[in-house]
């Protein structure tokens, strides 16, 4: 879940002047498998993998979204609570800036594993759908709060 806060941060609050903040937050580990579950059969669905491909696929993908969230998680905890000095701040922005070039590593790095298991046509679909699903996602969410 954190893969997606992070991605919604990035691609999507980009694109909204910075001017949004996203959390899924699900009732449950239950719910989050079955989240986890919906974006690897939209993947499927939407990208054409095969059962084999898919097979193959999830697992690598799955260890890309453990690290990353490793990451997230780091960077969480720097942010929680502000330098008090100019230095400090300045080492905890620099600090930040090496995990997003971390976090882009790890996603290179990765690709270039999909890429052994996919054709690279079909990881493009499959980082397609990825985002689409985020967006839609978040499109869902925004429009059950506007009910509210």
């Amino acid at each position: 879940i954190e893969v997606i806060v992070e991605h919604f941060r990035q691609s999507v609050m980009t694109e909204l002047g910075g001017m949004a903040k996203a959390m899924v937050v699900t009732a449950s580990r239950q719910g989050a498998v079955k989240y986890r579950q919906a974006l690897e059969s939209y993947i499927t669905k939407e990208a054409g993998l095969s059962p084999q491909q898919a097979s193959d696929f999830f697992p690598v993908y799955r260890e890309m979204q453990t690290k990353q969230r490793k990451v997230f998680d780091r960077m969480r905890q720097m942010g929680r609570i502000k330098p008090s000095t100019d230095k400090e701040c300045k080492a905890q922005i620099r600090q930040h800036d090496d995990m997003d070039l971390e976090l882009k590593q790890i996603q290179q790095n990765y690709h270039n594993r999909f890429f052994g298991i996919l054709p690279a046509s079909k990881v493009y679909d499959v980082l397609k759908a990825e985002d689409r699903f985020y967006r839609q996602s978040f499109k869902g969410m925004r429009q059950r709060m506007n009910r509210r």
